[in-house]
């Protein structure tokens, strides 16, 4: 029995079991009603309950992990406007949801120097269900470091949310095709956000992802060639086993039992699982760093080893950080120190130096 590890797990679970009260077990969908079409795919007319259904969402994640490029090419976006720190714009996706339709984040940028090439910045992804303010420390220490920051709300928070929902639970839910459909949402609006960046003078570019926010960031990385380098906080080779294992989402495992397992889950959400973009991210070749929680009970170390393995088998460019503390006490002192300023000072040195 190793102490130091029990203290961490007993942390965890309390950090983990507080918010009960708001967490709510929903019915399991296959989805297929909020599934984009693309190129090579089409929706058939079929309801949620017919037999299609099932089938029709593997072909829609087989196309996508066959034609990803595509999948996550996001759409020219226009309408932009920043007003103070706040930057709005329409999401390259519909969900027909109103309030998550609109996107908007939070500019953090450096003293204006009256250059017309604003330096380096990076797009920040917080985690599931982060709060406004969220992660605004992040930011600040990120701009230390010389680098701007551009902290994005992911679908269905803060603002996004209907009024109705008290989480962020249509982010990722036990409904296969909306949980789909919303991650996708967060990697085209990311592009957006990137393009933001870019067209206000910023470069080189980088991306910053946290625990859900994390997946979102690689996939992003994997495919967009503006992006110089990544930070991935919390990593797991598979976006289904983290949901399946993990104590943060232990309340969307009990929608999900019955309706699917675990081996059928991980291959509908292949294309929000690091592992099927390595050789992207090995083909454009570009730093980044990898952070896992030596206790944490949400993203489980075996996870992350995994991944980190698969970085060394396949010769990929990265760093490594192990925290000594868990996933939710990443965000107690001095654990909160040590993950900042790591990202802090691997950004400052692979943005600054392009």
């Amino acid at each position: 029995m190793n102490p130091v590890r029990e203290l961490f797990h007993a942390w965890e679970r309390r950090l983990a079991f507080r918010d009960d009260p708001e967490r709510r077990v929903l019915p399991f969908g296959w989805g297929l009603q909020h599934l984009p079409e693309f190129r090579g795919w089409n929706r058939p007319a079929v309801a949620d309950h017919h037999p299609r259904a099932r089938s029709a969402v593997h072909e829609h994640a087989e196309r996508a992990l066959e034609l990803s490029q595509d999948y996550f090419e996001a759409p020219t976006v226009d309408d932009f406007s920043l007003a103070g720190s706040r930057l709005s714009f329409p999401s390259p996706a519909v969900t027909g949801v109103p309030e998550n339709d609109s996107a908007f984040a939070e500019y953090f940028p450096l003293p204006a120097n009256g250059a017309a090439h604003r330096g380096p910045a990076v797009v920040v992804l917080p985690q599931w269900n982060a709060k406004e303010g969220a992660q605004d420390g992040l930011c600040r220490l990120i701009n230390r470091f010389g680098v701007a920051a551009l902290k994005l709300a992911l679908p269905y928070h803060e603002e996004r949310r209907p009024p109705e929902m008290l989480r962020a639970d249509l982010t990722l839910s036990p409904n296969v095709g909306r949980t789909l459909q919303s991650c996708r949402q967060a990697v085209l609006d990311a592009r957006a956000a990137l393009s933001w960046l870019e067209r206000a003078g910023h470069g080189p570019l980088g991306i910053v992802g946290t625990s859900l926010g994390s997946a979102i960031a690689f996939i992003t990385f994997a495919h967009d060639d503006r992006i110089a380098a990544g930070v991935f906080n919390h990593i797991s080779p598979f976006f289904a086993d983290v949901v399946w294992r993990g104590i943060s989402t232990r309340h969307v495992r009990e929608g999900l039992e019955g309706g699917v397992d675990l081996e059928e889950l991980r291959r509908l959400w292949l294309p929000l699982s690091p592992f099927s973009y390595y050789r992207h991210v090995k083909a454009r070749s570009r730093p980044s760093l990898l952070i896992h929680g030596r206790f944490d009970l949400s993203f489980p170390p075996d996870l992350s080893r995994e991944l980190l393995a698969d970085f060394q088998r396949l010769s990929i460019e990265h760093e490594t950080f192990e925290l000594p503390c868990g996933h939710y006490t990443t965000a107690k002192f001095p654990f909160n120190w040590m993950d900042g300023l790591r990202i802090a000072r691997f950004l400052g040195k692979h943005l600054r130096q392009k």
